[in-house]
């Protein structure tokens, strides 16, 4: 099991570089950008890149609707490209609420349009003509003058990962990509995830084992349990009740999955009647205790024992400070807590027993 974390900077991007450096120096495997609706995923990736020298970089996630499938191959070219062949593409789909209201295209078949994207970008970055006929893109466009072309850029082989959340999705997750992004993952209940994820890729002639199963996880240190457990549980009122529609929360709909369907509902009707203080105290705090690495040394390497015995490969870590510097000491101490618990796995004595 390796650390993955999230770009930080907040818009100081010459903080995020030295972040980036320090992370590459402690041996974080990736670093990884997002975008919602202000800063997009790519760009501060291209400014990392030429700060690193080793770190894989990773957006988690891009946006799949807000450009042409083409235009993602390019940039994901590019990446590759400027970084030395560190670049992973993480896709996801986002949202009703964002792709049609920041972006203005219709969020309609998503499982289909990110398998045709993948699928696109596969021939592009193969260096194939791009000719594709399927239901949501037509290339070259039919009864225009546009051409079947092939990309001027060289050839690369390019990680596809995708954060899906739906059976459906993840039986595609499963077939085409090198990685899933699991997010609203508690280990305890993980073959809601992996049985969907293992039948797509056993139906392209691989196996579970073939995909780095990838968790983005809150860390926080500390003594006072309660205190860091409930301010988390209160957090995820938020997705509940604000990450999706009335009728359409894929985070709420996978909690539901692993058996809080109950809670997610009320957390959710509470929230969209404007009673969010009450939503937030209807958060049960188990589901911060498990989608999480909170407290202690002692709690998280027991949680982090559970997270490796299931299967997780690569856990995102979002750490918490008030400083840069507080931020890398707790990454620092989660890759010593996950050297540990790798250590017991292979059998080996602890570093510091010489």
């Amino acid at each position: 099991m390796r650390v993955a974390t999230g770009l930080a900077g907040g818009g100081d991007w010459e903080a995020a570089a030295t972040f980036a450096r320090e992370a590459e120096r402690l041996g974080v495997h990736s670093l990884w950008t997002a975008e919602t609706w202000g800063y997009d995923a790519m760009t501060p990736l291209a400014f990392i890149a030429g700060r690193t020298t080793s770190i894989r970089l990773g957006t988690g996630i891009l946006q799949i609707g807000a450009r042409t499938p083409a235009m993602v191959a390019m940039t994901a070219m590019s990446l590759a490209s400027i970084s030395g062949g560190r670049f992973i593409l993480g896709l996801g789909t986002s949202g009703r609420q964002v792709i049609e209201g920041w972006h203005g295209v219709p969020f309609d078949h998503p499982v289909q349009r990110t398998r045709e994207l993948i699928e696109i970008v596969r021939l592009v970055s193969r260096g194939e003509r791009l000719v594709y006929d399927g239901e949501v893109h037509h290339l070259p466009l039919p009864g225009g003058e546009g051409r079947a072309l092939r990309s001027s850029a060289p050839p690369v082989a390019i990680p596809v990962y995708v954060a899906s959340l739906g059976p459906r999705n993840l039986r595609l997750t499963g077939e085409l990509c090198e990685g899933w992004i699991g997010n609203s993952f508690i280990p305890e209940t993980s073959e809601v995830f992996f049985q969907h994820l293992r039948a797509g890729a056993e139906a392209s002639g691989r196996s579970l084992r073939d995909l780095d199963i990838q968790v983005p996880v809150s860390v926080e240190f500390g003594d006072d349990v309660e205190e860091i457990t409930r301010r988390h549980a209160r957090g995820y009122a938020f997705t509940f009740g604000a990450m999706g529609s009335p009728t359409q929360n894929f985070y709420k709909d996978a909690f539901a999955r692993q058996g809080f369907a109950d809670e997610a509902n009320e957390i959710q009707r509470l929230w969209l009647e404007g009673k969010r203080d009450e939503a937030a105290d209807r958060v049960p705090l188990e589901i911060a205790q498990k989608t999480n690495l909170l407290g202690t040394d002692e709690l998280i390497r027991a949680r982090l024992r559970i997270y490796r015995d299931c299967g997780v490969t690569t856990l995102r870590a979002g750490v918490r400070g008030e400083t840069p510097d507080e931020r890398l000491a707790a990454l620092g101490r989660l890759l010593e807590l996950v050297d540990e618990v790798n250590r017991e796995r292979r059998g080996e004595r602890p570093a510091s027993a010489g």
